[in-house]
């Protein structure tokens, strides 16, 4: 069934967790989870744990 414009219900399995990063080319920390980083701020990958 689908339904449009009420809210959503999102649960996350308790188990996932954020990895703290740096960009390197902004400077810009942040928090993410995934495979694939890019800053949020300027859109690089050039992106270190940090």
């Amino acid at each position: 069934m689908c339904s449009t414009g009420g809210p959503v219900d999102i649960n996350f399995d308790e188990g996932l967790k954020t990895k703290d990063y740096k960009c390197k080319d902004c400077g810009s920390s942040f928090s993410t989870i995934g495979k694939k980083v890019r800053c949020p701020t300027c859109g690089s990958d050039n992106c270190i744990a940090a």
